[in-house]
């Protein structure tokens, strides 16, 4: 009888309508962050999403001060973090990572102390940090809808570019690949990615939610296209499941996908016939 109620009780949660929002949210969030993350693993830009991820802080702390409303800050602050890291790496040609580690220091130390001066804005951040995707609005599916065009977009009309610079960038260079604008590209709207799904994973996960789907379907695949597709489809499949956890046990839901994510992992690390991509 217990196991029956319990039963009861998930199919009457799954038929409310913020948990149709909260499912539709996570397969366009985590189809986008497998899609993107694809190549952002390859490219050894793991850590992009999570400077971006911590340096978003600097952006919620100017929202806040100016009354604005954080979801509408993120966006726009991370297509500014996006090319000003572009326009830094181009100038000082430093090494990626010292670069983005010293964006993201910087920034998170300025976005905490311009957050000190809100003390009524704890609570809210408590969701940035570790996400809270049951609370998805209409708009906020439709900016991840539009998002996940504009990535699958992207990405059909410049594949053989984008395959070509992840693998061989100075064969890209010979074959006339802009290499430049399509980098620039490529990170703006990673940002982008990034910044709309902080609000379902959280400032502290959202460089999981990039990475580990993409480095599960690595472990499954043998050819590129084939790789993309699997880790969007693990991307979409873990979000959907960490999700469902979240709602049905009552846990925060960044974790909880995350967690479903290394659980993904892990089963294809173990998996006996798992093949490997050739690079």
């Amino acid at each position: 009888m217990a196991i029956q109620a319990e039963f009861t009780r998930v199919i009457d949660l799954l038929q409310l309508p913020f948990m149709h929002r909260a499912l539709m949210g996570s397969v366009l969030t985590g189809f986008m962050g497998g899609l993107m993350g694809s190549f952002t693993i390859l490219r050894q830009l793991s850590f992009f999403s999570d400077a971006l991820g911590e340096s978003a802080l600097l952006g919620i702390g100017v929202g806040v001060l100016l009354g604005l409303d954080p979801s509408w800050v993120i966006l726009p602050f991370a297509v500014l973090f996006a090319l000003g890291v572009a326009y830094f790496l181009e100038r000082t040609h430093l090494w990626t990572d010292a670069l983005l580690n010293i964006v993201c220091s910087s920034s998170l130390a300025i976005g905490i102390i311009l957050l000190s001066f809100r003390d009524d804005y704890k609570g809210g951040i408590t969701h940035l940090l570790f996400g809270d995707i049951l609370a998805m609005r209409t708009t906020d599916l439709v900016f991840s809808g539009m998002m996940l065009v504009a990535c699958v977009i992207f990405i059909g009309l410049t594949l053989r570019s984008q395959i070509l610079l992840t693998l061989h960038e100075s064969m890209a260079i010979a074959r006339g690949v802009s290499v430049s604008t399509q980098r620039t590209a490529f990170i703006v709207l990673l940002s982008l990615v990034v910044g709309i799904s902080i609000k379902a994973i959280g400032v502290l996960l959202i460089s999981a939610f990039v990475v580990i789907p993409a480095c599960a379907a690595r472990l499954l695949s043998r050819t590129f296209v084939q790789y993309i597709l699997i880790s969007a489809g693990l991307g979409a499949l873990s979000a959907v499941i960490g999700m469902i956890v979240s709602a049905v046990f009552d846990l925060p839901s960044g974790p909880s996908i995350v967690t479903a994510q290394l659980a993904i992992f892990l089963l294809a690390m173990l998996a006996p016939n798992r093949r490997k991509l050739a690079l």
